[in-house]
């Protein structure tokens, strides 16, 4: 409490911000959790895994690039390029703490916002990991996944952000929709994640590891990429099936209608997510489709939790103006 009271304080010094401004910043915080995963992915597919072959310094003695003939300088930019990105997410994420601490937003939205600077740090620390251990593909997979659950967290804090608090005549949050379609919404990201899961190991897989050295090749996930594909698409088309039957189940009950639009969205992004899969496979999996395809797979992500999120509303509650008193 005493923490908490001297936060208070010290942000007392700030302006005010107003609810637009709250949501500009955690619009912001959703946006650069899922570029950094694109960025990230645009890394590997270039090579540029050990651009910087330390961490946290790029190079022993020194947090910047510095000419080498063991490293291209083009690899050198791209990934100090992804670690200088690290900044602005760390940057959008502090301020989405500073504005909810001032508005005295309620502590569920607080402790929301508060993740998200604590799980960038995470982040740092995994993507160390990675760089230490050479790129081996699981931890590279960790990496990825762990940004997909931040997207999904950050889309939450958009959402409770703009619901109104207890202070403001909030009344306790409705549900919007029967259990039992909440229950099977809770299945769809269950599904999701082992999507994401299976996605992850077709990489550690394929043919991009992050880093072309013959010195030290990249270890693999030595299994066949073409069983991994098969699995992952059957998991994918899964999901699909959960999702439509999600959206006829929403219709049968006459969903609200910001319900429904989101789980039509959802449908559309998953199956241009498939196409794009499709393309990859029968292609080679070029590079420019890898980085589309993980951004695809941070829409997916936020889009389902905009879903989950939308089925429950907290409003105002408009209280009984007092009756005069006969006399």
């Amino acid at each position: 409490m005493a923490v908490q009271n001297s936060l208070l304080r010290a942000v007392d010094v700030l302006p005010l911000p107003s609810l637009r401004t709250q949501r500009r910043i955690a619009g912001a915080v959703v946006l650069t959790q899922g570029g950094i995963a694109v960025t990230g992915a645009i890394v590997r597919v270039t090579a540029s895994g050990l651009g910087c072959p330390t961490w946290p310094q790029c190079f022993p003695g020194s947090f910047v690039p510095v000419p080498v003939a063991e490293v291209p300088i083009v690899h050198q930019a791209v990934e100090f390029g992804n670690r200088l990105i690290t900044f602005l997410v760390v940057l959008t994420a502090a301020l989405a703490v500073l504005a909810v601490v001032r508005a005295r937003r309620r502590r569920e939205v607080i402790v929301y916002a508060c993740l998200m600077p604590a799980s960038t740090v995470l982040q740092a620390v995994l993507g160390g990991i990675t760089v230490l251990t050479g790129l081996l593909w699981w931890t590279v997979a960790i990496h990825l996944l762990v940004s997909m659950a931040m997207v999904w967290l950050a889309v939450l804090l958009f959402v409770k952000i703009g619901e109104p608090d207890p202070a403001d005549g909030a009344g306790p949050p409705e549900l919007l929709v029967p259990k039992p379609l909440r229950q099977l919404t809770a299945l769809c990201g269950v599904a999701l994640s082992v999507v994401l899961v299976t996605g992850t190991m077709v990489t550690g897989a394929g043919p991009h590891a992050g880093d072309k050295s013959i010195e030290a090749p990249v270890p693999r996930l030595m299994l066949d990429i073409v069983t991994l594909v098969y699995r992952h698409s059957a998991l994918v088309a899964a999901y699909l099936a959960l999702l439509i039957g999600l959206a006829f189940g929403l219709l049968a009950v006459r969903a609200p209608r910001p319900v429904t639009m989101r789980v039509v969205v959802l449908l559309v992004a998953v199956a241009l997510q498939g196409m794009v899969g499709t393309v990859q496979f029968f292609t080679g999996v070029p590079a420019v489709l890898v980085a589309v395809h993980v951004a695809g797979a941070a829409i997916c992500t936020a889009a389902t939790a905009a879903l989950w999120a939308s089925m429950r509303s907290r409003s105002v509650v408009e209280r009984a103006e007092p009756q005069p008193v006969q006399s």
